[in-house]
């Protein structure tokens, strides 16, 4: 399994846009809500974060100002992934292996 940089700055959404020290990331195996990183403080993960700027198109700011974090926490998660490639790699591939894990247990059959 890849190994995790958890170096971050912890920035967090005041009135007026000022950004505070007092959110971070929390890596997965010291979260008490996932068991990948995501920002504290917070149930987004870093991986939904990351979807939405880079693989859905959205704007930092508007993926901030929908989940009530500064822009700079946007960033910074960002910033994460990209330090930690291999972990967030291993990530997907255990939520694509549950995935099909339960799909193959699943009594719902898609109509056609």
């Amino acid at each position: 399994m890849a190994q995790i940089d958890a170096t971050s700055n912890s920035l967090a959404r005041r009135p007026g846009g000022v950004a505070t020290a007092i959110h971070g990331i929390v890596p997965g195996e010291e979260s008490e809500f996932h068991d990948e990183p995501h920002v504290d403080g917070s149930r987004i993960t870093v991986r939904c974060l990351h979807a939405r700027v880079e693989e859905h198109g959205l704007q930092p700011e508007t993926v901030a100002d929908r989940h009530g974090l500064d822009v700079a926490a946007i960033y910074e998660t960002l910033a994460y992934y990209h330090r930690n490639p291999g972990a967030m790699q291993d990530i997907a591939e255990q939520r694509e292996q549950a995935a099909e894990r339960a799909a193959k247990l699943s009594t719902v059959v898609p109509e056609r």
